[in-house]
Formats: C-alpha cells, sequence, structure tokens
C-alpha cells in the first residue's frame, strides 16, 4: 500500500474494487467525493481536506484513474467519461456508503456533473469549480475544437493525438507542470493582448508561451515537487486520456442531450479564468441546466485554480453550501 506524504495532514489510503486510491478524513456526516482535474492529483484538494472533516463530513479526494497512484490502463478507451462515473460509484460503495455528495474542479467538475446525471441515485449534489455545466449534445467535439482558434491550434485538439503532447512535457515535466499552473493563475497569467497560453501556433508548442521565471503565490517549491514528483513518475499519457475520450463521450451519452442536473448544486469560478469567460453562456443557462442551483459565485482576481488560490474563501462558501443540504 503506498504511503501518504509525510508532512501532509493525517489521512487513510483505501483501494477500492475500480483499483482507484484514496486519502480519506474521517467525519461522521454525509461523504464528500473531492475530484480534481488536469493536470492535478488529490493533493489539489489538500486546503479543503482538514477543514471539511473538521465541518463533520466523511470527506475522501481521489487519484482519478490515470493519475497518481490510480490505475492507468493502456487503452485511450479506458478513459472514457461513463468509466469515471463507475469508477464514483465504486469508491462510495468501497466506502460503505450508498450516496455521496460529489465536487469537482476542472476535468473534475465535468466528472462530478456527469456522475450526477448519470447516476442521481449515488449523488445527491454536486459542485463544481472552475468548469461550469454544459449539458452533453451539440456538434462533435473535435469539429468544435478544430475550428477555434484560426491558424493556431487549440490546446484540446493539440492533446487529441497519443504522443504528441508527452513529447512536449515527458522531456521536463516540472517546469512544464510550473508553466501551466502559472499560464492559468491569477498573479502570473500572460498579460492582455499577449499570445493565449491556450493556443499554439503552427509548429509550436504551448510552453513557448508560458510565463517563465516565477511562481504563482498559491504554488511553492515543495507542492511543485508533489505534482512534478507524481507526473515524472507515471508519464502523462493516463492524463491527458481524459481529452483523448470526447468524442466517445459524445457518443455515449447521446441518449442525455440536452439534460439537466437537478440535484442541488453549487458553482464557484474564477473570474479570470477562461473557463468561466469563454463559457458565460453556460452559466447564463444554470436555471435551466442546473435546476437545483443553490450558489453561484465569481471571486474577483482569481484564476484557475479555485480551492488552491483562494483556499479560505473556497472553503467557507463549501462548507456553507454542504450545510445547506437536505439531510
Amino acid at each position: 500500500m503506498p504511503q501518504t506524504h509525510a508532512a501532509e495532514p493525517t489521512h487513510r489510503l483505501v483501494s477500492s474494487p475500480a483499483g482507484r486510491i484514496h486519502l480519506v478524513e474521517e467525519g461522521t456526516g454525509p461523504l464528500v467525493l473531492l475530484v480534481h482535474g488536469f493536470p492535478e492529483s488529490w493533493y489539489s484538494w489538500r486546503h479543503q481536506l482538514p477543514v471539511l472533516a473538521a465541518a463533520g463530513y466523511r470527506v475522501a479526494a481521489i487519484d482519478v484513474r490515470g493519475y497518481g497512484r490510480s490505475s492507468r490502463p493502456e487503452a485511450v478507451s479506458a478513459y472514457r467519461m461513463l468509466d469515471l462515473v463507475e469508477d464514483n460509484v465504486a469508491v462510495v460503495r468501497a466506502l460503505g456508503e450508498e450516496t455521496a455528495v460529489l465536487v469537482g474542479h476542472d476535468w473534475g467538475a465535468t466528472i462530478a456533473a456527469v456522475s450526477g446525471l448519470v447516476r442521481p441515485d449515488v449523488f445527491r449534489a454536486v459542485g463544481l469549480l472552475s468548469v461550469p455545466y454544459a449539458p452533453p449534445g451539440g456538434p462533435r467535439p473535435s469539429e468544435v475544437f478544430a475550428r477555434m482558434g484560426g491558424d493556431e491550434e487549440f490546446y484540446v485538439s493539440y492533446f487529441q493525438e497519443p504522443g504528441r503532447a508527452e513529447r512536449e512535457i515527458e522531456p521536463d515535466v516540472r517546469g512544464w507542470l510550473a508553466g501551466f499552473y502559472a499560464a492559468l493563475s491569477a498573479d502570473t497569467m500572460p498579460a492582455p493582448g499577449a499570445p493565449d497560453p491556450h493556443f499554439l501556433s503552427p509548429g509550436g508548442t504551448l510552453r513557448e508561451r508560458f510565463p517563465a521565471g516565477r511562481l504563482p503565490g498559491w504554488l511553492g517549491e515543495r507542492e511543485l515537487d508533489v505534482y512534478a514528483g507524481e507526473f515524472e513518475r507515471t508519464g502523462m499519457s493516463g492524463a491527458l486520456g481524459r481529452y483523448r475520450n470526447m468524442d466517445r463521450d459524445w457518443e455515449d451519452l447521446a441518449a442525455f442531450e440536452g439534460a439537466p442536473v437537478t440535484q442541488p448544486s453549487l458553482f464557484i469560478g474564477g473570474g479570470l479564468d477562461a473557463s468561466t469567460t469563454w463559457m458565460a453562456d453556460a452559466i447564463k443557462a444554470f436555471p435551466v441546466t442546473l435546476p437545483g442551483l443553490t450558489a453561484s459565485h465569481i471571486l474577483d482576481a482569481c484564476g484557475h485554480w479555485v480551492q488552491q488560490e483562494r483556499p479560505e474563501e473556497t472553503n467557507r462558501l463549501l462548507t456553507t453550501w454542504l450545510a445547506s443540504l437536505p439531510a
């Protein structure tokens, strides 16, 4: 059984039938399951775990399939959304629970929303950080992304081809992660008018547009060591597998086209995050797409990594929302 990071709050590592490893803070209240995004790990919730546990919840932060201490299947198709939904169900069952509140950030927000959509019997409420819910349907994703950026290539399209992004990232995982985190953080992101780090010039790399020389305020050398150490050990293919299944997800979820997530929900986004500005129409549609929404917050002067950039405010919003949920 792998060990926890020595300097972290006391956690317990648990294996589930899905091959997942999770870190659990034991409380006596309802289970809250925390799901990270790209390129992160359970560690992205280090500020939330002790606070939610102290508030009385039984809380678990998982390594999503393909990341950290969880299983990393070789087949690209093993990272489709419906598999990740069933992973989350298996985690709940492995912890001896019937239901859970699911909170996700970045890709984790989409995983949380779709988990609530597909398995409302298990996930009784969903919290979404950074990425708003947009119902399944519409044009095929690969076609949408191919039209973005004009002569430049959108990063999601860049991530599609197995091995391509890995060749950029894996020779210097630590440096690439530092640049990626900085590019999407409020205090280090490129100035308005600078080349957009979400796009590549023809024949270029993402890294060419990352800020250099300064870490964002929320990310110290020690925190970067934790993230880099995991991806140096695992490689990037498992994490990138999520991007490489977007067309499969579009097909798999066709029966849910346009469907709302009706459970109680929460949204927290960063005011400077492209996820909230580009998807402003999705946020405006929440009365239809998230009819159970009980709280929505845009944090001023905050970038993409909301629970790490603004941990105290995020913790306050999460605990207030959780306390408002029906027993």
